[in-house]
C-alpha cells in the first residue's frame, strides 16, 4: 500500500486569515479528548518530537482504532486543516526533519518565522469561503 504523507519540511504554517482570535487559546479539554486537543497536548509537551504524520495519526486514526497503514492508505487532511491554526491562533513550525512545534500568534518566535524567507510559508485553511466565490 502506498503511504500518503502530510509532512512538511522547513516550513511555517501561519494562522488562517479568518482565525477569530488575536491571541492563541488552549483548545478546551473534554472527554473523550477532541482531535485538536490531542494535537495540542502532543505538541505542547514535546516540541520537535513528532512529524505531521504522527500527529495526524494519533489525533485521528489511533483514537478511532484504525491501523496506521490503513489510515495512510488514503490521503489525509494535513495540519493546514487543524483547528490549531484555523480557530485557536497557533502557528506551527516544521524543521528540516519534518518535526513540528507550536507557537502562539502573539509571540516573537511566530513573528520571526512568518518573516523568514528560508521557510516555505503556508497558511491554515480558511473556515469560510470568501464572499462572491
Amino acid at each position: 500500500m502506498k503511504k500518503h504523507s502530510t509532512n512538511y519540511y522547513n516550513a511555517f504554517l501561519a494562522v488562517a486569515e479568518d482565525c477569530p482570535v488575536k491571541m492563541a487559546e488552549i483548545p478546551p479539554l473534554k472527554e473523550p479528548r477532541s482531535a485538536v486537543r490531542i494535537q495540542y497536548d502532543l505538541l505542547k509537551d514535546s516540541p520537535y518530537q513528532y512529524t505531521s504524520d504522527q500527529i495526524i495519526y494519533e489525533s485521528n486514526g489511533a483514537r478511532r482504532g484504525i491501523p496506521e497503514e490503513e489510515f495512510f492508505s488514503k490521503g489525509q487532511a494535513c495540519m493546514r486543516s487543524s483547528a490549531l491554526s484555523k480557530r485557536y491562533g497557533w502557528g506551527i513550525h516544521f524543521d528540516e526533519e519534518g518535526k513540528l512545534a507550536l507557537y502562539p500568534r502573539e509571540s516573537r518566535e511566530y513573528q520571526a518565522f512568518e518573516k523568514d524567507e528560508t521557510l516555505t510559508q503556508i497558511r491554515g485553511m480558511r473556515s469560510r469561503r470568501k464572499r462572491g466565490q
